[in-house]
């Protein structure tokens, strides 16, 4: 088979497309032929050597990838006959190989994909897709919510401006240049800002101004936003929580923002945090998992993640590459040239 291997940790050159040998399924693991595999942020950092959330990094050389989808073409001792040749979608977790024509992974993780549903978007829902869903878990939106989402042309920011709307919200998307606004407009961000430009919090402001005018009660919008889906940090995130109202909510699930405080998320002190009237949650890892609950909480949230796009709320928005291609797909990930989620396709 072809794939993707990495033999120095390093820029995203140092992927190299190679001819390697077919693996095997063990029992209670399936074989999957990839048709579509996905490419996270979180790639990029264990690519150049950044350990982040894994007990350590990869042993080299390695064939990166977490997230597949595909068929079932092999099996394993001990795994139901029923599961070959169906069409399915994984996130294989922290051992790497989706980066292949070929993978393997335990029948445990598989969930068969819907008709209606192509592999790269089934790709995005299992793993853009479940994060999203435990994000949204410490967020009760409603028609009176102001949702601000930053990074809104992103994988999950896509997911998040589409949910919200199903809630009802309203919502304001911010993005990076005009073909993204634009992309966040059609949507259905009720307002779409590009943060590239410094005046973007003063045309919220005012949106937010005429939003409160028109509304009967007068309330909707009048202090502020809501809430703040807070995936960048930075010189954005910062100046996106200054347009919450006393009373709202910070939802931290990311700090990939430029300027201030590079790589870390965006935290205030106690008294910073009473002097704004804000609350802030941080939510990623074992907080999310922890809310998700019952005996497998990532299965629970990558079902749920399923269920939306069944009932049509969610529509992943998705951006190809050939496998071939993962070094360029990397390269422009970092350098936020991606719109959605980054599949790489075999």
């Amino acid at each position: 088979m072809h794939a993707i291997r990495l033999h120095t940790f390093g820029p995203a050159e140092h992927l190299t497309y190679e001819e390697t040998p077919d693996p095997s399924p063990a029992p209670g693991q399936v074989r999957i032929a990839v048709t579509a595999a996905g490419a996270h942020l979180l790639d990029t950092a264990i690519r150049a050597g950044i350990k982040g959330p894994l007990p350590e990094l990869p042993a080299l050389p390695t064939i990166p990838g977490r997230e597949v989808a595909g068929t079932v073409e092999s099996l394993g001792e001990g795994v139901e006959k029923s599961w070959l040749g169906k069409r399915v979608v994984a996130h294989i977790g922290f051992a790497p190989g989706g980066y292949a024509e070929l993978t393997v992974t335990e029948a445990s993780r598989l969930h068969e994909i819907p008709e209606d549903l192509d592999d790269a978007q089934a790709v995005a829902l299992i793993g853009t897709g479940r994060t999203t869903m435990g994000i949204l878990q410490f967020a009760e939106l409603t028609p009176a919510s102001v949702a601000v989402i930053p990074a809104a042309a992103g994988g999950i920011g896509t997911l998040l401006v589409q949910y919200a709307k199903h809630a009802g919200a309203t919502v304001i998307g911010l993005a990076g240049g005009p073909e993204k606004t634009a992309l966040v407009e059609a949507n259905g961000a009720d307002l779409a800002v590009d943060y590239k430009t410094p005046d973007w919090p003063d045309k919220v402001r005012t949106y937010l101004t005429e939003l409160s005018a028109n509304d009967a009660n007068g309330s909707n919008g009048a202090n502020g936003a809501t809430v703040v889906f807070d995936g960048v940090g930075g010189e954005a995130g910062l100046a996106a929580v200054d347009l919450l109202a006393p009373g709202g909510e910070h939802i931290v699930f990311g700090w990939s923002g430029k300027g201030l405080h590079d790589g870390e998320p965006l935290t205030f002190t106690d008294e910073q945090l009473a002097a704004r009237g804000i609350t802030q949650t941080g939510v990623l890892g074992p907080v999310m998992m922890r809310k998700a609950g019952g005996d497998n909480p990532v299965r629970t949230l990558e079902l749920a993640a399923l269920a939306e796009a069944a009932k049509g709320h969610f529509t992943p928005a998705v951006q190809r590459y050939p496998l071939s291609e993962a070094a360029r797909a990397h390269a422009d990930l970092e350098n936020r040239r991606t719109v959605g989620k980054v599949v790489l396709i075999p």
